[in-house]
């Protein structure tokens, strides 16, 4: 016989019976890492008490010589006259919020834009631009 050769079946697992076979990854609960733009998106969704819907976030790391860090623009829609309210609060509160995100210092956070159509359904859409320093 050459050693290549093998007179095991190389199928006899697909045949098996399933309920001999221990799936340990079943067992434990596998929860995913929140990565920084989870937690930027949660920070400023809590500003609005979860009213608004993120219509778009777009990271993008910077650097200089002194500092590094991330610069976050999340498009915020909010749909209906409550969620309205909710979100002319989160342009009212943005500027001035302390943030607590992990390793991370929030140098400025401003709001770059803002459409609000009235009619029989009200809708705000804001833009919210956050600079991020790493700390350390």
């Amino acid at each position: 016989m050459m050693l290549t050769e093998s007179l095991r079946d190389p199928f006899a697992h697909i045949f098996a019976d399933l309920d001999t076979i221990e799936i340990k990854s079943l067992h434990a609960a596998l929860r995913p890492r929140r990565t920084l733009a989870d937690r930027v998106r949660a920070a400023v969704l809590g500003l609005t008490g979860g009213a608004g819907t993120v219509l778009a976030h777009e990271e993008k790391a910077w650097a200089s010589i002194t500092f590094a860090g991330t610069r976050h623009e999340v498009v915020m829609e909010f749909c209906g006259a409550d969620a309205v309210v909710a979100g002319e609060e989160l342009i009212e509160r943005l500027p001035d919020h302390e943030f607590t995100l992990p390793g991370q210092l929030v140098a400025d956070a401003t709001i770059t834009k803002v459409d609000h159509r009235f009619g029989a359904m009200e809708r705000l859409e804001v833009t919210a631009v956050l600079l991020l320093l790493e700390e350390g």
